[in-house]
């Protein structure tokens, strides 16, 4: 009878594509994929070490496969495995640790682990290489939900922020080759999926060659070029880039291009150059405010994202303000605040003037406040506007929803038939639950 694997992800839109991946490898030698809660051989779990949450949770992961199946092997891999793969590997019920390069060449190591009796109170075996070996690419995308695919491009990162463990998880900057994202992204056309989401660690980077090329045999701009060519993608979406790689050609093409949406997630980190240099990053304040009006410029319906971290060593209460009222005054649509965790072998860690963990909380609290606010002014913006809106799969409470092609968020009585399909519509009311309330538009008005 053909063995089970189940997996568990952690993190970003990254270890989504390369879990499924892995997933695709372990299918290939005769594994039956099953979710997460039901009985698996081998349960493998996709780790991540972007904040102190991630790394509690994984204890909790390894008690909940453990007690669907005490006799199953557990496997993690990912970027807290490559950082401290002695500390996953003395977790009670961890059978292996893969790191960095191991985790692609999975089922190479399952023939030991499954010729050897389930480990009984014993450490873990740890297979995870220097991270300066992490110099070569495997390409990745996960088809897991019907709607959307991340398709990775990229991976590892070059710069070196001092908050930030990746590159010391993930390795280089390298990328994938053009030829191979193209036959990636047709595969996932020809599955009928309408949406691509491109990820990496630094996208912008894009080109970059392996085992330390530092040539940039592509650009990212025509790498998104190359895209909107690829037949039977009806959406292509930018999932995260540096300020300082996205270009205006590349702003100017989206506006005009085929398939890319009108939807930029930009990490900003800090509204205050005191504390972008402490950071270590390769901008100023008034750089990041030139590309938000470049992309308003060109679509002034454009969705913009941004990530900022609360609580760095030396922030204080004016720094923090500073970064309040220079977001409040962006016309950006949303947040995504992270509470500054101190990380081990980052520079950060062992800076002085460390904010208490209060006034960490407090600015996360006051920055979420804000994220709610610009969330709500974007949408009631979007008001009598016609968009076009992909649904999901999924019924929530009775209701299906949808984003717009600039990531408004809608909803409407749950209708199976919808599902994985595109249609225009007219914004009219934001619900209760701050949501979208829409018309159908056209033909369709009639449904």
């Amino acid at each position: 009878m053909a063995k089970k694997v189940a997996f568990y992800t952690l993190g970003c839109k990254l270890n989504f594509s390369e879990t499924s991946t892995i997933a695709r490898s372990f299918e290939q030698e005769g594994f039956n994929r099953v979710e997460f809660h039901e009985s698996a051989d081998i349960y493998v779990i996709n780790t991540c070490s972007v904040t102190e949450n991630a790394d509690k949770r994984f204890k909790g992961i390894v008690k909940q496969a453990q007690k669907v199946n005490p006799d199953a092997f557990v496997i993690a891999v990912g970027c807290y495995a490559q950082l401290k793969p002695e500390e996953l590997a003395d977790v009670n019920g961890v059978d292996l640790v893969l790191g960095a390069t191991e985790k692609f060449k999975i089922t190479h190591y399952l023939n030991d682990l499954l010729a050897q009796p389930k480990l009984d109170g014993g450490n873990g075996l740890v297979h995870a290489c220097e991270i300066d070996e992490a110099d070569f690419y495997v390409g990745s995308y996960s088809i897991g939900d019907r709607t959307r695919a991340f398709l990775k491009v990229q991976d590892g990162c070059d710069y070196k922020c001092t908050y930030c463990t990746i590159p010391l998880a993930r390795g280089i900057s390298r990328s994938d080759t053009l030829p191979n994202v193209l036959k990636n992204a047709a595969e996932i056309a020809a599955q009928d999926i309408k949406e691509i989401v491109l990820t990496g660690v630094n996208i912008g980077d894009y080109g970059k060659g392996e085992f330390g090329n530092k040539k940039h045999e592509h650009t990212f701009y025509e790498l998104v070029q190359a895209l909107d060519e690829v037949p039977g993608i009806e959406r292509l979406r930018i999932s995260s880039i540096e300020p300082n790689l996205l270009k205006n050609e590349t702003i100017d093409f989206v506006a005009q291009s085929r398939s890319f949406v009108p939807h930029f997630h930009i990490p900003l980190q800090s509204g205050s150059d005191a504390m972008l240099k402490l950071m270590r990053r390769r901008y100023m304040s008034d750089l990041y405010v030139n590309r938000v009006q470049a992309i308003k410029a060109a679509m002034p319906h454009a969705c913009i994202g941004v990530d900022v971290i609360v609580g760095f060593p030396g922030e204080t209460e004016e720094h923090f303000l500073e970064t309040y009222n220079f977001l409040n005054d962006l016309p950006i649509s949303y947040l995504h605040v992270f509470t500054y965790s101190e990380r081990e072998n980052t520079p950060a860690a062992s800076m002085p003037e460390v904010v208490p963990l209060k006034q960490r909380k407090k600015r996360s609290k006051m920055l979420r406040g804000l994220s709610a606010k610009k969330r709500r002014a974007f949408y009631e913006e979007q008001l009598g506007s016609e968009r076009s809106v992909l649904f999901e799969g999924e019924n929530k409470a009775g209701y299906i929803h949808g984003f717009t092609e600039n990531y408004v968020k809608v909803k409407m009585p749950w209708d199976p038939s919808f599902v994985n399909t595109i249609h225009r519509i007219k914004l009219t009311e934001i619900d209760e639950d701050g949501l979208v309330r829409f018309d159908f538009v056209g033909e369709e008005a009639a449904i």
